[in-house]
């Protein structure tokens, strides 16, 4: 270790700012200092120790945590889920797949766009100050230490307690000998057929690498003696495990369902290419060989202003993502290191962007085992009833007049909605429907209802987000779909993602028009909805029913509206509701005390709304956030955020609704609750169209109260609670009685 220096000016200036100090430092004279001058010192250091610390401004850095950093965190939360202990194994795999899956998407999209700044020497920094470079080291950091732990999980633990209770995902080694020679003539007459190797030569270039695919680099020995390069994709469309019976007489298997305990080997599948590369290669000899995956920037930006047709645009763009700048490369622990350095070479990379794995490559195609028939290794699936006041399915709009519903998903059905959409189609009355869609999914009950709407003569407007990332090419389908059977489809909004959950009903009845509303937290997707918390709202009240009409004329049509009667709409009134809602809170506990707000979001990000929930614990608002993922808020900050929590449930769901309270959660009548689409970011609050609405019924607001917000904020198993910028387990203390809050849901409404 080398010994610090320090310059003459940094002496000078040391000595200037702390003269005690250079006193103490001079050489003794044998005169006696004056004991006052003796204790000058002590004095000042105790004096120092008594004085209180300094609050620090609201706009400093230190009082924010990096997005990119907590969104690490977030994802911790999830390794540490499957990392637990008593989790059955392939609850455990699910969520080491999740992890890793949730990763891929972060280098794509959130690497990308720092990595872009520190190309770019972008000097725009958010409101933690971080620079891109630093960002990018810490990112590195905290990444490779994560996934070391992953696969360690993975390779130490779950594959051998697999193993034990007789599920084998084994390599060519593990096999018997008839297994061995069962996975050699299938290779030959299933697999061999569909590769493609790709020679590198002069005539040959080095071959564009598409995005998360699986690759083999692949060194070759030539008759003459010469070396050769290859490169080999798996194919995307092959499953990613093949069945290998123990005794060899049966066929090679890809459903994993039909496995019998212990009669079976799962061998993924470029472990069998990998073993018989040499059979690619005639005439020549495999001296090294390896894997490897590129992540790509997919984060691809549409000009809208400039393109003629949305639809064609967006369609360029989902192409062109294949292809975005390469932000990490991932290479096999085996690879020698020639082929390393040749793939960091000719694909221009730094070696802050590789990252050696040991374990299976691009493991979010783990998923595939949870097809495999071992119920007792999984999580107990729940299953959700039907909310009574929703029943029955013919009188559900007679329902709604009379009464707001509240569905809340997965505990209750989210059949509930589909019915809404699938009743409005067959309904006589019903005259029109108009809906927003941004992640329907696959064979979508929703969109067949909206087509049998237009064919029974209805006038039927589905406004489709052609831009909801990764699901682009899902939606354009639907939309082409829909524009031949009639239906009116808008391609979403010029500048804007739309992504509020909306679809209104127009019912001619007795005394005229009525219109209905269904406002969700989450999106329109069945399948998504059996794994999500959600609420979703349907309502018939007027002021509500009339904004969400006028919005849709603003999306569809011409026109300019900023003020809306019930509804926080963004990017008009939204964050401008917000911060009032939270200002008069403040202004009401100065007034009468038992001030209260509490967030719920997937996403606490703006740092305007962060500096005034600051300003409401500094005039003592209690604060409680439930806050699933990033959160750039810090807590404990002494007169700075003493008065607020911060807490992440991670559990059997995903937690996803959105709620703001203003007001004590015991006095129902007199607190306000919004509910919707949008999180506190920047984007969702000033660059999409997202709806947040009042819940007025009293008796549903007390439902969101008890069901959704005391129960998380009680949680004593699920939860992790930020103190400071750290994340901590929370258990419960000697003597608690254990609750987790989703477990405690699904009880209440299982059937």
């Amino acid at each position: 270790m080398t010994e610090e220096k320090t310059t003459g000016n940094d002496a000078k200036a040391a000595a200037e700012a702390a003269p005690e100090v250079k006193a103490a430092a001079a050489p003794a004279t044998g005169a006696k200092k004056p004991a006052a001058r003796r204790r000058a010192p002590a004095r000042k250091a105790r004096a120092a120790k008594a004085a209180p610390k300094k609050v620090p401004a609201l706009t400093s850095p230190a009082v924010y945590t990096n997005r990119e950093l907590s969104w690490l965190d977030f994802n911790r939360r999830v390794l540490e889920t499957a990392m637990e202990p008593d989790r059955p194994l392939l609850d455990q795999v699910k969520f080491l797949a999740i992890f890793y899956t949730n990763l891929d998407e972060f280098f794509m999209v959130r690497v990308a766009n720092v990595f872009k700044q520190y190309q770019t020497g972008s000097a725009s920094l958010g409101a933690d100050h971080m620079s891109p470079a630093q960002q990018l080291t810490e990112i590195r950091k905290r990444v490779l230490k994560q996934v070391g732990e992953a696969q360690n999980h993975w390779l130490k633990k779950v594959r051998p307690a697999l193993a034990k209770a007789g599920v084998r995902v084994s390599s060519y080694d593990d096999l018997t000998p008839e297994g061995q020679k069962t996975l050699l003539h299938r290779f030959q007459t299933e697999i061999y057929p569909v590769l493609t190797p790709q020679a590198i030569d002069l005539g040959h270039p080095f071959p564009r690498i598409s995005n998360i695919s699986i690759n083999f680099m692949i060194e070759l020995e030539g008759p003459d003696g010469a070396r050769h390069f290859a490169r080999m994709r798996v194919p995307h469309n092959m499953p990613r495990f093949y069945l290998v019976s123990r005794d060899g007489k049966s066929a090679l298997e890809s459903e994993l369902s039909v496995a019998e305990e212990g009669n079976y080997d799962i061998v993924p599948t470029e472990e069998i290419i990998s073993e018989f590369l040499p059979l690619l290669f005639p005439g020549y000899k495999v001296v090294g060989k390896g894997m490897f995956r590129i992540t790509r920037n997919t984060d691809v930006e549409i000009e809208e202003d400039e393109a003629d047709d949305l639809l064609q645009a967006v369609r360029d763009s989902v192409s062109r993502r294949q292809w975005g700048g390469v932000v990490r490369l991932e290479i096999e622990s085996r690879m020698p290191a020639n082929l390393s350095d040749y793939l960091v070479k000719k694909l221009h990379l730094k070696s802050s962007q590789v990252y050696t794995v040991e374990g299976p490559m691009a493991f979010s195609g783990f998923f595939a085992l949870l097809d495999v028939n071992r119920p007792d290794l999984k999580d107990k699936p729940y299953y959700a009833t039907f909310n009574p006041a929703a029943q029955p399915v013919e009188k559900l709009f007679s329902s709604i007049a009379k009464k707001d519903i509240l569905v809340y998903n997965p505990y209750q059905t989210f059949q509930t909605v589909v019915d809404f959409v699938q009743q409005a189609a067959k309904d006589p009355k019903v005259l029109g429907i108009k809906m927003t869609l941004y992640r329907v999914g696959n064979n979508s009950p929703i969109v067949r209802a909206l087509m049998d709407a237009r064919q029974r003569g209805k006038q039927v407007t589905a406004l489709v987000e052609l831009k909801a990332r990764f699901d682009e090419e899902r939606n354009i389908g639907w939309a082409e779909e829909m524009e031949r059977q009639g239906v009116h489809v808008v391609y979403g909004f010029v500048g804007l993602k739309v992504h509020a959950k909306l679809c209104l009903v127009v019912r001619k009845e007795d005394k005229g028009l009525r219109t209905y509303c269904h406002i969700g937290t989450g999106n329109y997707n069945p399948g998504s909805a059996r794994n999500y918390t959600d609420l979703s709202l349907l309502t018939a009240n007027p002021d509500i029913c009339a904004d969400v009409t006028d919005l849709f004329n603003v999306m569809t049509g011409y026109a300019i509206k900023t003020n809306y009667r019930r509804l926080f709409v963004s990017p008009t009134s939204m964050r401008s509701g917000l911060e009032r809602s939270i200002r008069t809170e403040i202004e009401r506990h100065k007034a009468e005390g038992n001030g209260r707000i509490i967030v719920k979001c997937n996403q606490l990000v703006d740092p305007d709304i962060i500096r005034l929930l600051y300003e409401a614990s500094q005039a003592g608002v209690k604060v409680d956030c439930l806050v699933r993922g990033i959160c750039c808020l810090k807590t404990g900050i002494p007169g700075v955020s003493e008065n607020i929590t911060v807490r992440a449930i991670l559990g059997k769901f995903l937690e996803h609704p959105r709620v703001y309270w203003f007001g004590p959660l015991e006095d129902i009548e007199r607190s306000n609750c919004y509910m919707g689409s949008a999180d506190c970011m920047g984007r969702n609050l000033d660059r999409r169209i997202e709806v947040v609405t009042p819940v007025l019924d009293c008796d549903l607001k007390k439902r969101i109260a008890e069901e959704v917000l005391a129960l998380q904020l009680a949680d004593n198993q699920r939860t992790w609670k930020l103190e400071g910028d750290k994340y901590v387990r929370i258990r419960p203390a000697e003597g608690e009685k254990p609750l987790n809050a989703q477990e405690v849901m699904c009880k209440k409404y299982e059937d």
